[in-house]
């Protein structure tokens, strides 16, 4: 089976079951500050989840583009993608946890014909907040799944996305891969080599307060998440994904430029990363994300850059732009990719210049660290490094505690400390060639080999370590507020922003003025316009005092369901390509605003307060941007 034909079995199966199928967002979320791409098929349906009506029904199904950037080290294995497809299905407060569970067996069993004796399941455990799910395991024990197959694990549950908000446990469906041997009686949910999760039931059940208490949800919601990549392995009885239709045509291109070959175990694992940051660039780019050393444009530099550094290990210089060609064949069902094909491979080619320029500085650089004056002689520091059967790559576990490792050093091979010194490049040194240059750490070690330097690989892993952490804490922070934030502050603000779009075409008399996009968090509106200079104070002064007039009129605010067509006709604001649904919600403000928009807003502008605008700058080439407040 390939790509196509499974999703369209996927769609195919539950639009059967009275589902309809929404669109495939962009992987920018829209007015969502809480992530910097879409990682799941739920993120834009975050409002729906919190209560606001789909004017699709609720029930929903789609396959969405993902980006995933937290384990960006771990792709390289045959599992781990930076982007991939999820499959997805929604019950908005329609169908529950049995519907759910009988609806995932059956497509698992019936529709790709996974055999019972390779399924497994894990389920809530329970804790202090919430009880055990006993409920999921009874209902996978009727359909068929035995009890030394159901596992009860308290891991097992999804959310708040913030700090309050929708959760609930989830119920896990493993796969057994091995071709060659029959899966064991037991399920041992610690064994991720041998079983594979291949998808999720979230049952969202609760609501979690400001209090901190889980109480009974409302509105439950069922959001189901599969990893198209992992389920077409499975269903092809393929051990690593990157066997599937998804990526042989681009690892075939790699093979072919670099001569190298995927079926080298020392090489495999930087084919696969190559291809896999080759593919989340294009799809990265063709959503209006460009390089950059802020936000998603640094996620998208640093992918091309990793790319271009496992190119040079495989032989390969000024080829981004020739990779990426078979990620527009394989994924021609997506027409964002063609119809922004040259500037995808305009900016992967600029950007791979750009790094090749700074390879070159770091190759400079390099070449002063690595020229020190080497004081051990060849024999002792190949003893060294061979002691205990430790490469150059091990050497400093042997050094790695100075009193131990000098010691050591110094009483079996006669080295002093001046001369241990003499010849390592320190952690400092290797990490600032990793952190301004991208240098991996295997061409460190080859310089450090060629040159005969020892080299502090442990203390750089230290390092690198620290800097991670220090990055995910950053990014943990900035975006602690969860998926999405639907309080009442935000609220207002989207009503602000829609007011701001309007009172922008008045005053700057352009009637053909839109959004180019918006960022609203519950402190600010961010919001982007197609606009070709820098606004004067006084037409900045005559847009907030437009917009604080609207407020002080006390306008209702009016939501209406309407086709694409119908809101086109009622001269409602949108940029009307193929990102609406069949049915879209228009909001509209009096007769000064008609615009398309999934929500929320206040229902009369007097809530609003007074409107403020902070900075007016640019935003790119032909693009302005204003950051505004309500006080």
């Amino acid at each position: 089976m390939n790509r196509k034909q499974l999703i369209k079995k996927y769609i195919d199966f539950f639009k059967s079951k009275d589902h309809k199928e929404i669109k495939n967002s962009s992987l920018v979320p829209e007015n969502d500050p809480t992530v910097l791409f879409t990682t799941a098929g739920m993120h834009p349906l975050v409002p729906f989840l919190l209560g606001e009506s789909h004017p699709q029904g609720k029930k929903l199904t789609n396959v969405q583009r993902c980006v995933r950037t937290g384990d960006i080290d771990e792709v390289g294995n045959a599992r781990h993608h930076t982007f991939f497809e999820m499959l997805g299905n929604w019950s908005l407060g329609d169908y529950w946890k049995k519907e759910a569970i009988e609806l995932s067996f059956e497509f698992a069993t019936k529709i790709l014909g996974f055999s019972m004796e390779r399924i497994a399941v894990t389920v809530f455990a329970g804790n202090k907040d919430a009880p055990r799910d006993t409920e999921a395991a009874e209902i996978w024990e009727s359909l068929g799944v035995p009890k030394e197959r159901i596992v009860f694990l308290e891991d097992n549950w999804w959310g708040p996305a913030g700090e309050t908000g929708p959760c609930g446990p989830d119920t896990e469906l493993f796969y057994w891969m091995p071709n060659d041997k029959p899966a064991p009686k037991d399920f041992d949910s610690n064994d991720e080599e041998n079983w594979v999760e291949i998808w999720n039931d979230v049952l969202m059940q609760y609501n979690k307060n400001k209090k901190g208490k889980y109480v009974e949800a409302p509105q439950k919601n069922i959001d189901n998440g599969r990893g198209l990549e992992r389920i077409l392995a499975v269903v092809n009885r393929v051990e690593d994904n990157y066997l599937t239709d998804c990526w042989q045509p681009i690892i075939k291109k790699i093979e072919k430029l670099s001569g190298q070959d995927y079926n080298n175990d020392n090489l495999r694992n930087y084919i696969r990363i190559v291809a896999d940051h080759i593919k989340a660039a294009v799809f990265m780019i063709a959503d209006g994300v460009v390089p950059s050393n802020t936000e998603q444009g640094y996620v998208l530099r640093r992918l091309i850059r990793r790319a271009v550094r496992y190119c040079h290990v495989l032989g390969l210089k000024e080829s981004t732009g020739k990779i990426a060609e078979p990620v527009f064949k394989i994924y021609d069902d997506y027409e964002i990719l063609e119809k922004n094909k040259k500037k995808i491979i305009e900016e992967l080619e600029k950007e791979e210049a750009r790094f090749e320029k700074i390879l070159e500085e770091g190759l400079a650089k390099a070449k002063k660290i690595f020229s020190k004056k080497i004081s051990i002689d060849k024999e002792r520091m190949m003893k060294l490094r061979t002691a205990g059967g430790k490469t150059v790559e091990k050497v400093k576990e042997v050094l790695e505690n100075k009193k131990k490792g000098k010691k050591y050093a110094l009483d079996k091979f006669k080295i002093s400390e001046k001369e241990i010194d003499d010849s390592l490049i320190t952690k400092e040194e290797a990490f600032y060639l990793y952190q301004s240059f991208g240098f991996p750490k295997s061409m460190m070690l080859d310089f450090a080999i060629e040159r005969d330097l020892l080299i502090d690989s442990a203390g750089f892993k230290k390092e690198l370590k620290k800097h991670q952490e220090l990055s995910r804490t950053a990014s943990a922070g900035k975006f602690k507020s969860g998926l999405a934030d639907n309080s009442e502050a935000t609220a207002k603000l989207h009503t602000a922003t829609h007011l701001l779009n309007q009172a922008l075409r008045v005053v700057l008399e352009k009637p053909d003025l839109h959004q180019r996009g918006s960022n609203i968090t519950s402190e600010r509106l961010r919001f982007d316009f197609n606009f070709d200079r820098k606004l004067t104070p006084e037409e900045k002064q005559a847009v907030e005092d437009l917009v604080n007039k609207k407020i002080q009129e006390a306008i209702p605010v009016t939501m209406e369901e309407l086709s694409v067509d119908e809101a086109k006709k009622a001269g409602a604001q949108g940029i009307f390509d193929d990102k609406y649904e069949e049915k879209v919600k228009v909001y509209t403000i009096g007769d000064f605003s008609k615009e398309i928009c999934a929500g929320p807003h206040v229902a009369n502008t007097s809530e609003l307060g007074k409107f403020k605008i902070k900075k007016e700058g640019s935003s790119s080439a032909g693009v302005r941007r204003i950051k505004g407040i309500l006080e």
